[in-house]
């Protein structure tokens, strides 16, 4: 396996996960997208968060246990800004806002989102119209401000937009499921640092490049949905 650094530091490392890899070993030791990065780089690694299966995307993995207590406090406390590219062949009931609520598991190794919000899921997203073979294809710029499992998943698939190639919860099948994590922006050690990875993989991310580049770059400066009334959310 390739393994692609983005950005290195002396305390981290920010590399680009494929699609299609689970981050942790499955089935052969050592076979995991974690344990191959340990390998390719020939040092004890610390893993300090996680992108499901499908998503490719920026992954932070830190070089000494205090840069992963830093990066493990910082990603709870939500002073790391995450912001994700996913494409859906469904419209969503509405062009931009957020999905706030709490999440339980389901079957079939699924999460579903609750109406309540004791310690809620929040997805902020824009949408944008896609020029394609594929009538109605969306892109969404996404911003989560919380670290729930299958959080982005879920809140597209509650607008009735499921990500483009993720069956598990209704998206069309496709050559590659169609989230990936596209941008990092935090301060560490009195450094502002900012690191983008545009998708390498994937039909329609290839064919809309251009257009995700614009909407990446805007996304610090974007009036995001819902923002002011977060204290009340």
């Amino acid at each position: 396996m390739v393994i692609n650094t983005v950005f290195t530091h002396l305390d981290f490392y920010v590399v680009n996960k494929p699609a299609d890899v689970g981050f942790h070993d499955e089935g052969d030791l050592g076979s995991g997208f974690f344990n191959q990065c340990c390998k390719h780089f020939g040092e004890i690694l610390y893993p300090v968060h996680r992108l499901d299966k499908i998503t490719s995307g920026l992954l932070i993995l830190a070089r000494n246990k205090n840069a992963a207590d830093w990066f493990q406090k910082a990603f709870s406390t939500h002073i790391i800004s995450k912001f994700y590219v996913a494409i859906s062949a469904n419209k969503p009931k509405k062009k931009q806002g957020s999905v706030i609520g709490d999440m339980e598991k389901s079957r079939r190794s699924q999460w579903r989102l609750l109406n309540s919000k004791v310690n809620p899921a929040i997805t902020r997203f824009f949408s944008y119209s896609i020029a394609s073979d594929i009538p109605g294809l969306r892109l969404f710029l996404v911003k989560p401000e919380s670290g729930k499992t299958h959080q982005i998943r879920v809140a597209l698939k509650s607008l009735s937009s499921a990500i483009l190639g993720d069956e598990l919860y209704g998206g069309q099948q496709s050559d590659r499921g169609y989230l990936h994590a596209v941008r990092l922006d935090f301060d560490y050690k009195n450094e502002s640092i900012s690191v983008i990875c545009m998708p390498q993989e994937g039909k329609y991310f290839i064919s809309e490049i251009k257009h995700i580049q614009q909407v990446v770059e805007s996304a610090l400066t974007n009036n995001w949905p819902g923002t002011k009334l977060r204290a009340n959310d």
